[in-house]
C-alpha cells in the first residue's frame, strides 16, 4: 500500500460539526454523492446526525451490513454514546456524518461519556465544523426554523406548505428566542474548538457558491481523478441546484408582487414553474432533462442506503427572509447591541451591509447571464 493509499484511509470517515443553518445538510449530502463518483476500496454511506439512532443491517447490494438510520420512529436518544461509538467500529464501511451540539445538549450525556466519545470521533473522522460569517442571518434563520420546525425541505410540496402563510401573513420573530440562537452559536464555537480536532472549516458564504471546489479539495479525494456534477449528471451542480431551487421557488412569486393565493393548492412544480420570472421559467426548460436524470440518480442513491435523504432545497435567500419577518429591523438592532458585547462571534452588520450581501447573494441564485437566455 503506498503512502497515499495509507493517508487515505486514516481520513475516510468524515464528521461535520454543526449547529444547524450552515449549509450542513448540504454539505454532507453532496460529499457523500461526490464520493459515489470515485473509486474507494468501501462503500460511502451517510449516517446524518450520530446521536440520535443508528441501526445496523445487511445490505444485499453491497453484500455487506451497513449503518442506517431506523425508521421514523426509531429516532430517539436510546443509545449512549459508548453504543454509538461500538456501532459505529461494528461495520467497515466508510461513513459521512454530522454532529450537532444541541443533540448533545438535549440527550444531557455526562461529560465523563462525552469526553471518551469525542476522543473516538478524533481518532477515526476527518472534522469539518461549519461556520457563518453572516451571524445575524444564522440568528434569523434559526428564528424561522422554531417557527416552521422544520430545519430542511425536500420538495415543493413540503417547502409550499411549509412557507406558503409566513409569504402570505408574515412573522414576527420573538426577541428572547432570537438572542437565545446567538447564544446558542456562541456556544456551538466554543464546543467544537474545545472538543475535536477540526481540518477544515466550512464557510457558508465563502464556500457556499462553489461547493464542488470545496468539496473535491478536501483530503479524500487525493490520488483520485477527480469527477465533477458535470462529468456525471452533463450539467454543473451550480445550474442543478439553482433548478432546484427555482422548481419551489415561492418566494420569487411573492416578492414580485404576484397574488401568492394562486399559489394555495399547488404542489406540482410544473404549475408553480409557470408562475416564476420568464428568464427563470426558460432556465428551468432548458435544464429539465440532466435535472431530472440527475434526480433519478440521488433518488437511487436514497434507496440503496448511501443517503438518508435527498439533496435539501435551499428554503430563502436573506432578501426573502426579510420579506418574511414583520420585525427584520428590530431583530438587527438587538443583534448589533448583542454582538458588541460578543465581538468574538461575529460582527455588526448595517443595512447598508446587508443590501450588498444580498446584492452578492442574488448574483448566486439571480445571475446577469440568466437574462441571455431566450424566453420562449
Amino acid at each position: 500500500m503506498n503512502c497515499v493509499n495509507i493517508y487515505l484511509n486514516i481520513h475516510m470517515n468524515v464528521l461535520i460539526l454543526t449547529p444547524d443553518a450552515v449549509g450542513s445538510t448540504l454539505l454532507q449530502r453532496l460529499l457523500t454523492i461526490y464520493m459515489q463518483f470515485h473509486q474507494y476500496d468501501r462503500p460511502v454511506i451517510n449516517l446524518h446526525e450520530l446521536t440520535n439512532g443508528l441501526v445496523k443491517y445487511y445490505s444485499p447490494d453491497f453484500n455487506r451490513e451497513l449503518l442506517g438510520k431506523p425508521h421514523t420512529n426509531g429516532w430517539g436518544y436510546h443509545q449512549s454514546l459508548k453504543e454509538i461509538a461500538e456501532i459505529l467500529s461494528s461495520v467497515d464501511h466508510y461513513k459521512t456524518s454530522r454532529l450537532a451540539q444541541y443533540h448533545l445538549r438535549n440527550r444531557q450525556d455526562l461529560m465523563s461519556d462525552q469526553i471518551p466519545f469525542y476522543r473516538y470521533l478524533n481518532e477515526n473522522f476527518y472534522i469539518i465544523s461549519c461556520r457563518r460569517d453572516n451571524v445575524f442571518e444564522h440568528a434569523i434563520s434559526w428564528a424561522l426554523n422554531k417557527v416552521t420546525k422544520k430545519l430542511n425541505v425536500y420538495s415543493v410540496e413540503e417547502k409550499i406548505s411549509t412557507f406558503y402563510n409566513l409569504y402570505k401573513d408574515r412573522v414576527e420573530v420573538d426577541v428572547k428566542s432570537f438572542i437565545t440562537s446567538l447564544k446558542d452559536y456562541k456556544s456551538y464555537l466554543q464546543w467544537s474548538e474545545d472538543h475535536f480536532s477540526i481540518a477544515s472549516y466550512f464557510e457558508y458564504e465563502k464556500h457556499l457558491p462553489n461547493m464542488e471546489r470545496y468539496i473535491l479539495n478536501l483530503p479524500m479525494f487525493t490520488g483520485q481523478n477527480k469527477l465533477g456534477w458535470n462529468d456525471v449528471y452533463g450539467m454543473e451542480f451550480t445550474d442543478w441546484n439553482r433548478c432546484h431551487y427555482y422548481h419551489s421557488n415561492i418566494g420569487s412569486i411573492a416578492m414580485n408582487k404576484q397574488d401568492i393565493k394562486l399559489l394555495e393548492n399547488k404542489t406540482d412544480s410544473t404549475d408553480l414553474v409557470n408562475y416564476l420570472p420568464p428568464e427563470q421559467t426558460a432556465f428551468v426548460k432548458q435544464h429539465l432533462e440532466n435535472y431530472y436524470k440527475t434526480n433519478t440518480s440521488i433518488q437511487r442513491m436514497q434507496e440503496l442506503g448511501i443517503i438518508v435523504s435527498s439533496v435539501p432545497i435551499k428554503k430563502q435567500t436573506l432578501a426573502e427572509k426579510r420579506f418574511m419577518i414583520k420585525n427584520f429591523d428590530q431583530c438587527l438592532d438587538i443583534y448589533n447591541e448583542w454582538i458588541a458585547k460578543n465581538p468574538t462571534v461575529g460582527r455588526v452588520v448595517d443595512t447598508d451591509t446587508l443590501n450588498v450581501m444580498m446584492d452578492q447573494e442574488q448574483s448566486v441564485w439571480q445571475p446577469s447571464s440568466l437574462s441571455a437566455i431566450t424566453v420562449v
